[in-house]
């Protein structure tokens, strides 16, 4: 089931995603978006949560979705290792990260382009 997301109001803490249809929805409304692929247990993406949060709340649109609750994303984008962080600019990755933690400092700039 998708989400309705509001264009007028960009979420000031990361979104939860629960499928393909979501994450859809999601990088389809908002201009900028910044996504991670993660896995519930991986202690790595467990360390980015805070992470995230102070990153949404500089201005950064931010999802997370499980990959392993929607397994054909795991292809579609190209997921290989967690945290991945792909970066969406008017509903098209542009952009990826796959290198385990990422400093706030280092994923604003990389979500900013």
């Amino acid at each position: 089931m998708s989400t309705t997301f509001d264009p007028e109001q960009p979420p000031d803490r990361p979104v939860n995603l629960t499928d393909g249809e979501d994450l859809t929805a999601f990088v389809d409304t908002y201009e900028d978006v910044l996504v991670e692929f993660y896995t519930d247990g991986c202690g790595v993406c467990a360390s980015m949560e805070p992470v995230l949060g102070g990153v949404a709340r500089e201005g950064v649109v931010v999802g997370m979705i499980n990959p392993r609750d929607d397994p054909p994303l795991i292809d579609e984008y190209e997921i290989a290792s967690v945290p991945t962080f792909v970066r969406f600019q008017d509903g098209t990755p542009v952009d990826r990260i796959a290198e385990g933690f990422v400093p706030g400092e280092q994923l604003q700039a990389f979500a900013q382009g």
